[in-house]
């Protein structure tokens, strides 16, 4: 099936007019010379990849690590209505028995390959390796040291699934974490008070991501510069992003974009308040929190917990607040495949790769959702 006359993202990362194959559900012939007479005309739609969510507790009133398949399934149907056509669950700072359960689930939902939901394409192990001042919503009794053997334990009991683990550098051992784990998976900084040498020492040994940008670590300060300016100064270390418009300024979003030139990755960090009304009370890793204005806090505190966006309501958000279209549409797509190693898969429209695409009007005020070349 051919579809032109359309506004295709290619490979390039830039925007092309033309058309485009579909094939068995991958794509076949992209920006072709010659169009069939049949070809399905867009009209001049825009074309983007399916949206790639590398880190996401939870939606439509389930949390990954609940450990419940059958909520897994309602989030991976969730995530597909919102353009998300492959993810990564985030899990919670919980015991190695809670979380061993959950990745069970995701290895199951892989290994089912139901039609008409999201891709399950890897999980982000998010703690418990963390420090106990940077913790956020991070259940503070679950914390601890860089342990590469529970790790790895967890990795081979999923099958490999862990595609990103996240660690605090300051934490005794984690260089040496770092360096044995980045052979397996991604590793991430996240939630750290880490200062400029140790993380720059944990990217040395390994780490290539960071977690979550601004939340849950320090401030650039001009004499004690910290995580942010080490990471910069790597071009191999992708940044996330919650842009969900409560947790980080439109400013400082245009500023990470900046200095993450083409390596910024858009996540949401929704929990299962995601798609829930106002008010809601639900469970975060065995702590309270409830949906206010907006956002999830953790019960009589003002500490923000997760958002309750989806990955399409933060691509709209970027592009309002002038961040570019064709960085704002990578770091939702590419960048976040290739934190999970699933670039040569999805990620990009081009010859070969999975079929996952969004039709989108011009101002990305409506979409339709294609997986594996099947509208759902």
């Amino acid at each position: 099936m051919f579809y032109k006359n359309a506004k295709i993202y290619g490979s390039d990362f830039k925007f092309h007019h033309g058309a485009f194959e579909v094939k068995d559900g991958v794509f076949g012939a992209v920006l072709p010379e010659n169009v069939p007479e049949d070809a399905i005309d867009l009209q001049g739609a825009t074309v983007i990849p399916g949206l790639v969510e590398v880190h996401s507790h939870g939606a439509a009133g389930v949390d990954f690590s609940d450990g419940d398949y059958e909520g897994l399934k309602a989030m991976a149907a969730y995530y597909a209505a919102c353009g998300v056509t492959s993810f990564a669950p985030a899990s919670m700072t919980l015991p190695y028995r809670v979380l061993s359960v959950a990745y069970a689930n995701a290895k199951r939902l892989v290994e089912e390959n139901l039609p008409g939901l999201s891709v399950l394409r890897g999980i982000q192990m998010e703690g418990p390796y963390f420090s106990y001042a940077k913790r956020g919503a991070q259940n503070a009794d679950y914390l601890k040291e860089p342990d590469f053997e529970g790790f790895k334990a967890l990795y081979d009991g999923c099958g490999g699934l862990i595609r990103i683990v996240d660690l605090a550098p300051e934490m005794p051992g984690a260089a040496e974490f770092a360096e044995k784990a980045s052979k397996l998976c991604t590793v991430s900084i996240a939630h750290t008070d880490s200062n400029y040498d140790h993380a720059k020492a944990a990217i040395d040994a390994g780490v290539t991501h960071l977690t979550h940008l601004y939340n849950a670590m320090p401030p650039i300060h001009h004499r004690n510069p910290g995580v942010i300016p080490a990471c910069v100064e790597n071009e191999n270390v992708q940044a996330e992003i919650i842009a969900d418009g409560y947790h980080i300024h439109p400013s400082s979003v245009r500023l990470a974009f900046t200095m993450f030139k083409n390596r910024m990755i858009l996540v949401s960090d929704s929990g299962r308040c995601a798609g829930q009304p106002e008010g809601t009370q639900f469970d975060l890793g065995g702590q309270m929190a409830e949906l206010r204005g907006g956002v999830a806090k953790l019960v009589g505190t003002e500490t923000i917990a997760c958002s309750a966006a989806n990955l399409w309501q933060c691509l709209q958000n970027v592009l309002s607040w002038n961040i570019p279209e064709e960085e704002a549409i990578r770091a939702a797509t590419y960048n976040p495949a290739k934190a999970l190693g699933a670039e040569k898969l999805v990620g990009s429209i081009e010859t070969g790769k999975v079929a996952d695409f969004l039709i989108c009007s011009p101002d990305y005020s409506t979409k339709r959702v294609f997986l594996a070349g099947k509208e759902i």
